[in-house]
């Protein structure tokens, strides 16, 4: 099979990288099975494949990586502005033969009912991708017809190039492909192209996965799922007409880094110099534990990034498996996940509990977000009813609610003397987004979470001398004086 041409640019501020954007019109459209079939079958091809998802998800992303080997990064419009998500896009694809990022709920659905900012689209022309619209064709034929006219005439540039029809039989597929490009054609969009369709078929069902990847028996079982779903996208999808769409990706274009902030970073590393390395000119790394197993499996890339660029050296443990924390250490985190699915298991790991307990007595800076909030509450209530001990760091119980309780990007904006002195200072935010069945008799009432429109907003954080802990993920890329102070603690 043909390679992708590599990526040349003359001028070193340019760069192009052949590659596209799934969106669709709604959620629940088959995108995720639609990626998940390409870069499985692109990957079998040969293809060095680079994946990307809209919107702050960390399921998908952990999908890509765990099962498919395929190395993903969130792209949003709320964390980031146009440029640092251009730069960090750029670093994330350098060496890649093809990107395929999945879109987020609807193309033009942005942070608001009435806006396309935060938008797949707006994500798409940022970038400058080629778009594929993955289309549920069950049930419909005309209609079709009138929904790819509505999206790509909705506005000026749509972007929109490619359409892959979902949950048809390869009996259906051909008439309606002539059907629809006739029809496109008499609309004068020639240029979007119909490249394939997915079959109704096991392989690209993925139930649900709240329960995240949960044995290895369960991963392989999965990764064989994709395998499967990759060879049938390679007979169903027309792979050759993806790929000339993928080329349609126009150079990127960006300025060159700003020295100050590489500045910053050199003079913030140079004062981490322990005293006993001093003299050598040594760099002392800061040990920092982060708890990543099944229950604390949710991290941003550009988080943990952005901390070893600024000195860290990142211990990975298992507050599930370990006994204790690692040795050394001046810093824990403990990231989202599902702790309340392993509530006995980390209830019973009573070394690790007071492990933990006795770093926090010492005040060993922790940041803990949503899942790792909740390890620290005396108590995890299971969806039984049944209370497990935790931490008990937090003084109250982490309990199910029976539904979404708060939902959506917020700024985190500080309210206390103690987080402003400490951690945020005045005037200063911390992005993020909150996405939880549980809450807790104790949020915290150090900081607001206020929604992008300011129309709603509650208290949390518990932001204490070496400890931030709330429901939010954070984005630790929004304010680098936060990174700061959590390294300068102690």
């Amino acid at each position: 099979m043909r390679k992708m041409k590599e990526n040349a640019c003359n001028n070193k501020n340019q760069k192009k990288n052949p590659g596209f954007l799934l969106s669709a019109v709604s959620s629940n459209s088959g995108k995720t099975a639609a990626a998940c079939g390409l870069m499985s079958a692109f990957k079998q091809e040969g293809e060095r494949v680079c994946a990307c998802k809209c919107g702050p998800d960390y399921i998908d992303p952990m999908f890509h990586r765990e099962v498919l080997g395929v190395d993903s990064e969130n792209l949003d419009l709320f964390f980031s502005d146009a440029e640092e998500l251009t730069k960090n896009f750029i670093r994330h694809t350098e060496g890649a033969d093809l990107v395929i990022a999945e879109g987020v709920m609807g193309y033009y659905d942005g942070m608001g009912l009435d806006t396309v900012r935060g938008s797949s689209y707006e994500i798409a022309s940022v970038l400058k991708f080629p778009v594929i619209l993955v289309v549920n064709a069950r049930g419909a034929a005309m209609t079709l017809a009138a929904v790819l006219k509505g999206m790509t005439e909705y506005v000026p540039e749509s972007r929109i190039c490619g359409v892959i029809l979902n949950q048809i039989s390869g009996m259906l597929y051909p008439r309606l492909k002539q059907m629809l490009e006739q029809t496109l054609q008499r609309m004068n969009h020639s240029e979007i192209k119909i490249v394939g369709y997915l079959p109704k078929a096991d392989p690209f069902v993925l139930e649900s996965r709240h329960l995240g990847l949960v044995t290895p028996q369960e991963l392989q079982g999965l990764k064989l799922q994709m395998q499967q779903a990759g060879e049938i996208a390679n007979e169903t999808l027309d792979l050759e007409g993806i790929r000339e769409i993928a080329e349609r990706a126009e150079e990127l274009k960006w300025q060159q880094e700003d020295l100050k902030w590489q500045q910053r970073d050199a003079c913030f590393l140079k004062s981490s110099f322990s005293a006993d390395k001093a003299e050598s000119g040594e760099k002392r790394k800061k040990r920092i534990a982060v708890a990543r197993d099944e229950a604390f499996c949710f991290y941003y890339k550009e988080n943990l990034e952005i901390l070893e660029s600024m000195g860290c050296e990142l211990i990975c443990f298992s507050p599930l498996r370990d006994k204790q924390l690692p040795d050394g250490i001046e810093g824990m985190i403990f990231g989202g996940g599902y702790p309340e699915l392993y509530a006995q298991q980390l209830s019973e790991n009573r070394s690790m509990l007071m492990s933990v307990r006795a770093a926090l007595e010492k005040q060993i800076p922790c940041l803990a977000e949503c899942g790792g909030f909740m390890y620290l509450h005396e108590k995890i209530r299971d969806r039984e009813g049944k209370e497990w001990s935790m931490v008990g760091r937090i003084r109250g119980i982490s309990y199910p609610t029976g539904k979404l309780v708060r939902f959506g990007y917020v700024n985190v904006i500080p309210m206390s003397e103690t987080c402003k002195k400490e951690w945020l200072p005045e005037g200063t935010s911390l992005r993020g987004h909150e996405f939880h069945y549980w809450d807790s008799t104790e949020n915290g009432e150090d900081c607001m979470a206020v929604k992008p429109d300011g129309k709603r907003s509650w208290s949390c954080i518990h932001a204490e001398p070496g400890l931030f802990a709330g429901y939010p993920h954070l984005y630790y890329p929004s304010n680098r004086a936060w990174i700061e102070n959590f390294l300068k603690c102690r």
